[in-house]
């Protein structure tokens, strides 16, 4: 069995993602924010049109506008946080943190994430022993970066980074924008002697050059060089969001 994972670039930097089970066919995708090119998307698949699940991590309109007509289109299932149906479009499956939802052979597990938002979930795909997980962590992890506090606290985002950032080494870190060229000029004012930040930095500079995305990263990569996964307590982390929120 393979889980094939595909960004699909939206609106002017979001990604939704695509996930395939190419043993049943299974399709999920991850908050569609605009619907064309979600539809696009899931015109291509070797089954066009197919999609038995919408996955939505949070409310913002820039994640779910497109939901509807990905529903209309394909009959898709939503799923989504429980605590947070009020303001998502209307869910199949209204989940909480530690539910799963079965994508095929694989199985997504519902991570409580709050900081950006009060209701924000992520999605662990965990996939056969021998390949790569996927985390499907909307505006929560970013490459090189976490969220705004918009709705929650920085001891609320803490908490959610260090749910995250136990994960397997190798899992895909699937986010819901393409801010890293931004965040890497950040995370280098807070560690510019990290080598393998400074690596990482000029290779993310090379894909941006080329028009290539940046994601999925990895955990690990993650691990040696976000400066918010890799703050040690709350109040580095509160001192590092309030400087990235008025970083240029």
């Amino acid at each position: 069995m393979t889980i094939k994972v595909q960004a699909v670039p939206c609106r002017q930097d979001n990604y939704a993602w695509l996930l395939v089970d190419t043993d049943t066919g299974t399709v999920a995708l991850c908050d569609p924010g605009e619907a064309a090119p979600a539809l696009a998307a899931l015109q291509a698949l070797p089954e066009p049109g197919r999609c038995d699940f919408v996955l939505l991590t949070h409310h913002h309109a820039d994640h779910v506008e497109g939901v509807a007509a990905v529903v209309a289109a394909t009959g898709a299932k939503v799923v989504g946080a429980a605590a947070d149906a009020h303001r998502l479009p209307p869910l199949d499956h209204a989940l909480a943190p530690g539910d799963g939802l079965a994508l095929g052979k694989a199985r997504a597990v519902v991570i409580d994430t709050p900081g950006h938002t009060r209701g924000h979930i992520a999605f662990h795909v965990q996939a056969p022993a021998a390949e790569p997980d996927a985390l499907l962590c909307g505006d929560t992890l970013f490459s090189l970066g976490c969220g705004k506090l918009l709705e929650g606290t920085a001891e609320e985002m803490f908490l959610s980074l260090q749910r995250l950032r136990v994960l397997p080494p190798d899992t895909l870190v699937c986010c819901g924008h393409e801010y890293t060229e931004s965040n890497a000029r950040f995370a280098l004012t807070v560690e510019p002697d990290n080598e393998a930040l400074r690596a990482r930095a000029a290779a993310v500079r090379a894909l941006r050059a080329d028009g290539k995305p940046t994601v999925p990263t990895t955990i690990a990569e993650e691990l040696a060089t976000n400066p918010f996964l890799r703050a040690p307590d709350v109040a580095t982390l509160a001192a590092r969001r309030l400087a990235k929120d008025s970083f240029r």
